[in-house]
């Protein structure tokens, strides 16, 4: 058995990038079911193979959402920590008179899950005065959220965390002395000097982002849509999540609103849009910022 997996991987490196890409998601699904069959040096080739796919675009939209998936759930050497300087891009903020360290992708379920298990509920240093108020109230937070048979689409390790509140995202950019970027300051990350209305310029065009347009119906692994990414290497700005911002108006905060099941208007770089600090859908997550 051993000798066929380890085989079947080999022989799927000698395709064509977009006939390989199945055969790859077929064994990397083995893997994550329990069978037995590839050598550890057969699993990193996969796993590079992999990684080669979801970087270099390759293959329709509706197959790559697939290898990122197995991807993540083989454990995606993309995806650092906080604690890293891989994990942020520093993005000069001309028009703003500042600099920035802005994550390179949303914070995923693998940073978040890692954030629940060594107990980031129960420190309360890490919550606002309000936020503890709704987390003593509230009877499904993420972690119970997320435990649900109806979440496992959406929990995927490489894949933005979704259904989080303001709350939530606060506390976990406090963890880490980070914080939630400001709207303007995402609004010039992703616009630049060059004043892009997305992060690979214009027109919003197809393929480019994770938004209702491309019928993927869920969110994908972190940078798969390769043009959806700024020059300094900022991803997921116009789709596949929306990301909630520091401030807002009143007791309300500010969103970016492109997400995966939303229309491609809400793409746009200057798109915001208002929320209670407790809402949370299955399309809205965050990133982190520091200065």
């Amino acid at each position: 058995m051993a000798g066929s997996k380890a085989l079947d991987v080999r022989s799927a490196l000698r395709l064509p990038p977009e006939e390989r890409a199945p055969l790859l998601v077929q064994i990397g699904r083995s893997l994550v079911e329990g069978e037995n069959g590839v050598h550890d040096v057969e699993r990193t080739a996969l796993v590079r193979a992999l990684v080669t796919l979801v970087e270099e675009g390759i293959g329709d939209p509706r197959g790559r959402v697939q290898v990122g998936e197995v991807l993540g759930l083989l454990g995606d050497p993309r995806l650092v920590t906080p604690v890293d300087e891989a994990y942020w891009v520093r993005v000069e903020l001309t028009r703003l008179g500042s600099s920035i360290q802005i994550g390179r992708f949303p914070v995923t379920n693998a940073e978040y899950q890692r954030f629940v298990d060594q107990g980031g509920y129960d420190d309360e240093s890490l919550w606002d005065d309000e936020g503890r108020e709704w987390l003593r109230t509230v009877e499904d937070p993420w972690p119970v959220r997320a435990r649900a048979a109806s979440s496992k689409p959406f929990v995927v390790p490489n894949q933005p965390v979704v259904g989080v509140t303001w709350y939530e995202a606060r506390a976990y950019a406090r963890r880490h002395e980070a914080r939630i970027p400001r709207f303007d300051e995402r609004l010039w990350v992703t616009r630049g000097d060059e004043k892009r209305p997305y992060p690979w310029g214009s027109p919003f065009g197809t393929g480019n982002a994770n938004t209702r347009e491309e019928v993927l119906n869920r969110p994908c692994a972190v940078g798969l849509f390769v043009r959806d990414r700024t020059p300094q290497g900022v991803c997921d700005l116009a789709g596949n999540v929306a990301e909630w911002n520091l401030d807002g108006v009143g007791n309300q905060k500010w969103i970016h609103p492109g997400a995966w099941d939303q229309p491609s208007m809400a793409a746009w770089a200057k798109a915001r849009f208002l929320e209670a600090p407790d809402s949370r859908w299955a399309g809205l997550g965050f990133r982190l910022a520091r200065d």
